[in-house]
Formats: C-alpha cells, structure tokens, sequence
C-alpha cells in the first residue's frame, strides 16, 4: 500500500469502499498481528471516509471488549457485552446500525459529538474476538453500504491474522 490512500475524487461510498478494500488486503498480508493490521484499517477507514471515531474493542476477557487500536478523541476503555451498541454487536455476534445513538436504550456515551454508529463484530470459531465500531457525528450516517463493505473488511481482517 502506498503512502497515501488512492481513492477517485468521484468515488461513490461504494467506489470508495471497492477501492479501499484490496489496498486494506495488501497491506494486511504483510503480517498475521492483529493489533498492527487493525491499526491500519482504523486509519484507513478514518482517512477515507472522515469518521468521528473508528477503532476496534477485544475480547481479552469473558463477557468484556478492552479498547483496542482507534482513530479520534478519547475513547470508552471497557465495554461490557450487556451495554452499549458494541456490547449488543458482541453478544448477538451480528452488526447493529443505530441512526440515533441518542435513541438506543444502553447507548454508552463516550463522546457527545457521536450521532450514529455501526458495529460489526468479528467472530471466530462462534466467538466474539473483536469488534470494530465506527462513529458518525450525523444522524443516520450508516447503510447497508457500509454494513456490506465493513463486514467484508472484517472478514479479511480476520483472515489474514489467521
């Protein structure tokens, strides 16, 4: 991958998603860790698209996601699997589109400038690992658009830290 993302000034969302996803591949082939490769995909994603916040939580231990690599402000640190939207992704191992965070009962707070939010947990062998959690400062920020290409980042994540 190069220095700099290469996306068309004329990029849809789909187009930008199509584009950043096999320079997301390549650079994640480089190496099987997970926290490096993560890293990326938080900045790439950041980058793309201009994201309030984007980053990825772990299941480092039973029934709680630890914060793990992001890009933007200060971040929740330990999110249990009965809270929140990420804690509802994890749990039902599904990903969750909230249009108003404002609206979901258990929505954790961690910036005030968040408005929705997408999570898409990555699941392994039938278990939560991780998930990764991307914030909008707009109402409805989240499709089915994004839902398709970030599950299909997700799933490449999890392939190449095989």
């Amino acid at each position: 991958m190069a220095e700099t993302l290469h996306i068309p000034e004329d990029a849809d969302k789909a187009g930008i998603y199509r584009d950043i996803l096999p320079q997301l591949e390549a650079v994640m082939g480089a190496t099987t860790d997970i926290i490096a490769n993560m890293a990326n995909v938080a900045a790439v994603l950041k980058a793309a698209f201009g994201f309030h916040w984007v980053g990825f939580y772990r299941s480092l231990k039973p029934e709680v996601l630890t914060l793990g690599p992001f890009q933007g402000p200060l971040a929740c640190v330990d999110i249990p699997f009965s809270k929140g939207v990420c804690g509802k992704a994890a749990r039902d191992r599904a990903t969750v589109i909230v249009a108003d965070v404002d609206a979901f009962p258990g929505h954790i707070a961690c910036s005030s400038l968040s408005k929705s939010e997408i999570v898409v947990p990555g699941v392994v062998d039938g278990q939560t690992v991780f998930v990764l959690d991307v914030d909008s400062d707009k109402l409805a920020g989240f499709d089915a658009v994004d839902q398709l290409w970030l599950e299909k980042i997700v799933a490449a994540l999890i392939r190449a830290s095989a």
